[in-house]
């Protein structure tokens, strides 16, 4: 089994525990193979810290990694996953009550399209009033705005305002397109 599993530094001594309960046959392999050389865990250090089976004693020396020994092992079986609840959906008999008649759709459809075409057409009539008053980028200058930056930041404003509406029309669209045809 290779396993590599790369810890911060400052937690080795609290996480090697919690090493020892991650792997499935680290029990058996301490009680059965303790003297081989493939059972042995180590710890390597560095920037962060790997705990590892995977590497052989001499590698082990190489790095400068140690064996994790006197720690009790402990295995906890995972729990079996169950079958998943929309497998069995379609054998359900309440499936059929819960259908929408042809009839009763088309009419929430066609109502779902009424109130969206109604809501674009006054989304559209608000856009031409900001259209109207941004001028082409050059509305006309108030009383108050004798600071050109604040007409400038009203000017912003109105552009902003603009992006947002062509944006919500286009998106009001959108889902008009997704309903079915009338």
């Amino acid at each position: 089994m290779k396993l590599r599993l790369r810890v911060r530094p400052s937690w080795p001594a609290l996480l090697a525990p919690l090493f020892a309960l991650l792997l499935p046959g680290a029990a058996a392999r301490a009680q059965g193979e303790a003297g081989t050389a493939a059972s042995q865990v180590y710890r390597c250090p560095g920037p962060p810290v790997l705990y590892t089976d995977a590497i052989s004693p001499r590698e082990a020396a190489e790095r400068g990694c140690r064996t994790i020994e006197g720690t009790p092992i402990t295995i906890i079986q995972a729990p079996r996953p169950r079958a998943a609840a929309g497998a069995s959906a379609p054998a359900r008999a309440g499936n059929a009550e819960a259908r929408v008649e042809p009839t009763a759709q088309r009419q929430r459809d066609s109502e779902a399209r009424r109130i969206l075409q109604d809501e674009l057409r006054r989304e559209e009539e608000k856009l031409a009033v900001l259209q109207k008053d941004y001028n082409k980028g050059e509305p006309e200058r108030r009383g108050d705005e004798r600071n050109y930056q604040r007409y400038l930041d009203r000017v912003a404003e109105m552009k902003a305002a603009i992006t947002r509406k062509e944006a919500d029309i286009a998106a009001l669209k959108r889902e008009i397109a997704k309903l079915p045809a009338p």
